[in-house]
């Protein structure tokens, strides 16, 4: 088939959860012999400039096209969505595969020109802190209804937004969860060098420094807890620049917290291969990949409990109640003073989340839902 994809920002890149479950996907299938052409956005990388790569044509057997994109806050999304809508409807292409709400505002387009459209809503995204007002909350919402209106199907990533959709619009949509793959597990070089982080010596946050994470929840249970153990906050803001300087604030005071800004590649890997707890205490979730990455190195992970982590997890982590930070300072405090448990949970995650959620299979089921 011939296959387009937008709404993301740009692969190779982990700027965030779409960017993964774009590159994935688009990779997979062109392995299959499948034509792939992923429209990706202009502009500066999330984590700053000199994340900036050359903008190649192909990646993986896929083709990649840059659309006009205007730089600013609330405009790129906007604008990239726009051109990269135009270009689906007038590509050779069958299907058209849009990720996220606020590019689902074109939906109608390449629908008109008669592609099959797919719509993957990764999450509720109005109900983002950084959205929740103004024209991005609208324009946003009205992404949703088009998607509603015009897509052939709609993909969801939890039951909760599956209700959702049902429940306001009456319309039916298709659960396919994102997939993870086994990976390798690297010994602390880098991060040794560069932050002085050692094998089980430090609790790790991994993601964008966004209120919905639940950062700041982390950091003011964390400051109490009795430990030698670092905390180490990864990743860079997304339109949040406010937020991130607020955390630093927060931390003030205690050394024990690193920022390391955004990651990637090495670096990365190792991050996620020698932390002793994964910790991801947010609000507001749609299918965290990030959790399921840190499942597969074999962590223990400490969520909270809305139902977008705990379904995810099930009884291979431990959950506190969302928002509740004495509760999780106590949680933290009985894994940093029970090893053996911490242990136990992480030889149970690896192997669980892998068999659990699967690219191949996800992949499968997406071919056949374009069909």
């Amino acid at each position: 088939m011939k296959i387009t994809m937008f709404g993301h920002k740009r692969i190779p890149s982990r700027e965030g959860g779409v960017e993964i479950v774009v590159e994935e996907l688009s990779a997979r299938m062109a392995a299959q012999g499948h034509k792939v052409t992923c429209y990706n956005r202009g502009g500066h990388h999330v984590g700053g400039a000199q994340f900036d790569e050359g903008r190649g044509k192909h990646y993986k057997g896929v083709r990649l096209k840059t659309v006009p994109t205007l730089d600013k806050k609330g405009l790129a999304a906007v604008t990239s969505s726009f051109f990269a809508g135009f270009a689906a409807a007038f590509s050779t292409a069958r299907v058209v595969h849009i990720h996220a709400e606020g590019p689902a505002v074109m939906a109608w387009l390449p629908r008109l020109f008669g592609k099959r459209v797919i719509v993957t809503v990764h999450g509720l995204d109005w109900q983002r802190e950084k959205w929740k007002h103004g024209f991005g909350a609208k324009y946003i919402r009205w992404g949703e209804k088009m998607a509603v209106k015009y897509a052939h199907e709609i993909v969801v990533l939890s039951e909760n937004v599956q209700n959702y959709f049902r429940d306001t619009y009456g319309r039916k949509t298709v659960f396919i969860p994102n997939g993870v793959a086994k990976p390798g597990i690297l010994p602390a070089e880098k991060i040794a060098a560069e932050y002085g982080l050692q094998k089980d010596g430090y609790i790790l946050f991994l993601g964008r420094l966004v209120p919905e994470k639940g950062i700041h929840y982390l950091i003011e249970a964390f400051k109490n807890v009795k430990t030698h153990k670092k905390l180490v906050i990864a990743g860079s803001a997304s339109d949040t620049d406010s937020y991130a300087a607020k955390l630093r604030q927060l931390a003030e005071g205690d050394d024990r917290v690193v920022f390391t800004g955004f990651v990637q590649g090495k670096p990365l890997q190792e991050l996620y291969s020698n932390a002793y707890i994964y910790v991801l205490p947010s609000d507001l979730e749609g299918m965290p990949l990030s959790l399921l990455e840190a499942m597969s190195y074999g962590n223990c992970c400490l969520t909270s409990d809305i139902p977008e982590c705990a379904t995810v997890t099930e009884d291979k982590a431990v959950t506190f109640p969302r928002g509740n930070v004495a509760a999780l300072e106590e949680a933290l405090q009985t894994l940093c003073d029970d090893p053996a448990r911490v242990a136990g949970y992480q030889q149970a995650s690896g192997d669980f989340i892998c068999e659990k959620y699967n690219w191949d299979d996800v992949v499968k089921q997406t071919l056949e839902l374009y069909q």
